[in-house]
């Protein structure tokens, strides 16, 4: 809870791809309170009411996974919906006449990102959907060990670009000092 907030204000991108790691880190747990608990609170080096804090925000969101059916696969609606919030402002910097360094930068990678989007089978919704999907599908195989081909790793590379701008043009928004 501590790091997401952190994330979600510094880095929507960072944040985005914690709150992934936290659903499956609660899937990892079968969705167990008293498996969370003893795996995961620990580990915050917390006590009193912040703790309580943290425990309850992992109660929530194992519960929200449960009500919302994911519980082995699939994000919540409220990770959704900030996917879907990144990727309105990417719509909107793609069409801002203000914004061409942006737009060169979508344009140089559109290809990359559809050629991944064809491979993964057309199945997420948009282009910050797909880069973050090609980013966080990386990062399991390298924890699994499995290898990770060049053309992989020089997508991820491309796609990271993308997003690190994106993110920064995100924070601007939300501190008020985007002018589309």
């Amino acid at each position: 809870m501590i790091i997401a907030q952190q994330k979600k204000k510094e880095n929507i991108i960072e944040y985005i791809l914690y709150m992934w790691q936290v659903e499956d880190l609660i899937r990892a747990n079968q969705l167990d309170m008293s498996l969370i608990d003893k795996h995961i609170i620990p580990g915050y080096k917390q006590s009193g009411d912040v703790l309580l804090e943290i425990r309850d925000w992992w109660a929530n969101l194992a519960e929200m996974m449960r009500l919302e059916n994911k519980k082995e696969k699939g994000h919540l609606q409220i990770n959704i919906n900030t996917v879907n919030d990144v990727n309105r402002l990417h719509n909107q910097l793609l069409k801002a006449p203000n914004e061409v360094a942006y737009q060169h930068l979508y344009n140089s990678m559109a290809a990359t990102i559809q050629e991944f989007d064809n491979k993964s089978g057309n199945v997420l919704e948009n282009d910050i959907a797909i880069c973050l999907t090609a980013i966080y599908s990386s990062f399991l195989m390298k924890l699994k060990n499995q290898a990770v081909s060049s053309q992989t790793e020089d997508a991820i590379k491309v796609f990271s670009k993308l997003l690190s701008a994106l993110a920064k043009k995100y924070k601007e928004e939300q501190e008020g000092n985007l002018d589309l």
